[in-house]
């Protein structure tokens, strides 16, 4: 019997491990028994998350079927399929290391055969596994899974069209006609018809709108970034959530670092962080002065009690430490 050959790539672009995440962007190359792609054809998926080893306990399962590509490559979400077992939204990535098991039916069946298995890491990785279709190379691979997608105004009918290349759709909004922003192959533009700010999430391929705008917008890895004058109110969409946040105050400088945005709150004296792993704004009284920011933290001096603080993104808190007042050193992005 021919051996079952199957390539893929797994991107965890939303996990956060100490936090329940949204779902983890998986992209495959599947292949046939004699090392060809299966182009342009249904094939069927079983993913399952085990606990602390490769023949741990079973957490949850789910199947998808899934449509590959001229070169036989196919998207979806881990977390998004449909479940046989277990809770996706249980799963505690906290505590032990976790492992994706990986079967396919090529028919598009649910005659899975197993593929392997393989541990989900606490970054952003990708994995290349198996054999890569006669026509095809491991560049052509990952060029092919950078962000593609397309947006533009259609004046005829006061529309904004944005192209999702994962589901190969195009998806209107009504308005726009001005700057559209772009970041991580999503969209997000002012609609002054109904003073309202819509983004695009590729995740889920739809637009949602937030009331306000008309100023700047910041992008930052896929999320946005608005204040609104209207209510006084500084809103970030997060696309890992797919919704609009908003939290009292702005209107001055907002800084931005790694999808995370951070702004001072002159009205009550308290500065304030957005976490895109948790989807909350976090306050820390004092600020004011200048905000350094590196790979999704935040940093301040507070002149009134003399204490420096860091908002740590991994554990959605700020962190004060007495002193400070001068040069704050920051190390490398990494």
């Amino acid at each position: 019997m021919k051996k079952l050959l199957f390539s893929f790539m797994l991107l965890c672009t939303t996990v956060a491990f100490a936090q329940v995440p949204q779902g983890i962007s998986y992209q495959a190359i599947a292949l046939n028994g004699s090392g060809n792609a299966v182009a342009n054809a249904n094939v069927g998926l079983r993913l399952s998350i085990l606990d602390n080893a490769a023949t741990g306990t079973v957490l949850y399962t789910e199947t998808h079927i899934k449509m590959t590509n001229g070169q036989g490559l196919f998207n979806t979400i881990i977390g998004q399929g449909s479940p046989t077992s277990g809770n996706f939204t249980s799963i505690n990535w906290g505590t032990g290391d976790k492992f994706l098991k990986v079967e396919i039916d090529v028919a598009g069946g649910t005659n899975y055969a197993i593929v392997g298995t393989t541990q989900l890491l606490s970054v952003p990785y990708a994995l290349m596994a198996g054999g890569l279709a006669a026509n095809s190379n491991v560049n052509d691979v990952i060029g092919d899974n950078k962000y593609a997608n397309f947006c533009f105004y259609n004046s005829g009918n006061f529309t904004t069209y944005a192209f999702n290349q994962n589901t190969g759709t195009w998806t209107g909004q009504a308005g726009g006609g001005g700057t559209v922003y772009e970041s991580n192959g999503n969209f997000c533009f002012y609609n002054s018809g109904n003073f309202t700010t819509y983004a695009f999430n590729k995740d889920t391929g739809i637009w949602v709108g937030q009331a306000g705008g008309g100023g700047t917008i910041l992008s930052s890895n896929g999320n946005f970034c608005f204040y609104n004058s209207g209510n006084f109110r500084t809103y970030v969409f997060n696309q890992n959530t797919g919704t609009w946040v908003g939290q009292a105050g702005g209107g001055g400088t907002v800084y931005e670092s790694n999808g995370n945005f951070c702004f001072y709150n002159p009205g009550n004296f308290t500065t304030y962080a957005f976490n895109k792993k948790t989807g909350n704004w976090v306050g820390q009284a004092g600020g004011g002065g200048a905000v350094y920011e590196s790979n999704g933290n935040f940093c301040f001096y507070n002149s009134g009690n003399f204490r420096t603080y860091v908002f740590n993104q991994n554990t959605g808190t700020w962190s004060g430490q007495s002193g400070g007042g001068g040069t704050v050193v920051i190390s490398p992005s990494n």
